[in-house]
């Protein structure tokens, strides 16, 4: 599955709210009421990830959580970062 250039990755920024456009990757942070939300959260994206056979870069700082995806055997976006995100933002409702 070949990466997509990142004009297209933004024109398709629209099918996945809440995301943007990193150095050749979709990123997204959330600010979650409290640490434990935080980490709950984590979990939750950990489950639909590894169904998915496809796993984000995932950074906590107390409440927040910054979710990069990429693919890294095409060095950037695929259609495999926008599947995961569309399902992550599932989880967030």
């Amino acid at each position: 599955m070949p990466a997509i250039s990142e004009t297209e990755a933004r024109t398709r920024l629209g099918e996945v709210p809440g995301w943007d456009v990193g150095d050749k990757s979709l990123v997204r942070k959330l600010a979650l009421p409290a640490f434990p939300d935080a980490i709950a959260f984590v979990v939750k994206v950990a489950f639909v990830a590894e169904a998915a056979d496809h796993h984000p870069d995932i950074a906590i700082n107390y409440r927040r959580v910054t979710l990069t995806l990429w693919t890294h055997t095409e060095g950037g976006v695929t259609e495999k970062d926008f599947a995961l995100a569309k399902a992550i933002n599932k989880l967030i409702g």
